[in-house]
């Protein structure tokens, strides 16, 4: 059933179908006015399929892979938060670790140096009672020498007076006289 329109000059009668009279018109469809309505009808209903479509099927989508994507940013955040948290609890157990152990070496330190200065004093004092033993023992015998020195000297200070006065006057003295002479050069 195709309509045919006379396309042609008054008198002539030749005719031609719809769709070979759009042909030969030329132009746009859709800015053909007799076509407007069907067109309109058609825009409607294609663009309220594609919006049902849009807000039915594409849009839940899109937004259930938003909502994945922000819950996996937020626990990848969180875990962030608990890495740091950790990391933070490490470093301070660290400096808790590092302040007892600096502390503990500075104690051992301590009790070494008190021992080692214990054991010193205790070493100094036994060489110093030995020095002072051996000190009295040294002027035990010192004091032993100078006595027979003393004894010896006096005996060697008679022997060569006498020499000496013998040979000087020539005559012979006494050891009593002798003896009294040197006690009273002696104190005098």
């Amino acid at each position: 059933m195709s309509q045919q329109v006379n396309v042609s000059k008054p008198g002539a009668p030749v005719t031609k179908t719809a769709t070979q009279a759009a042909e030969h018109k030329g132009g746009l469809p859709q800015l053909n006015a007799d076509d407007f309505a069907p067109q309109l009808v058609w825009l409607a209903l294609t663009f309220g399929a594609l919006y049902w479509i849009m807000a039915r099927i594409a849009l839940p989508r899109i937004a259930d892979v938003l909502e994945k994507r922000r819950d996996h940013i937020a626990s990848d955040i969180d875990a962030a938060h608990k890495f740091k948290q950790k990391s933070e609890e490490a470093e301070a157990s660290y400096k808790a670790s590092l302040a007892d152990a600096k502390t503990k070496a500075h104690t051992i330190a301590q009790e070494t140096r008190d021992e080692l200065n214990a054991k010193t004093d205790a070493k100094r004092a036994d060489v110093d009672s030995q020095i002072n033993a051996k000190l009295i023992d040294a002027e035990k015998r010192i004091k032993t020498a100078k006595k027979s020195a003393l004894k010896e000297i006096n005996v060697i200070a008679t022997t060569t007076t006498k020499d000496i006065v013998e040979h000087l006057i020539g005559n012979k003295t006494s050891d009593k006289d002798l003896a009294n002479a040197l006690k009273s050069i002696a104190a005098g």
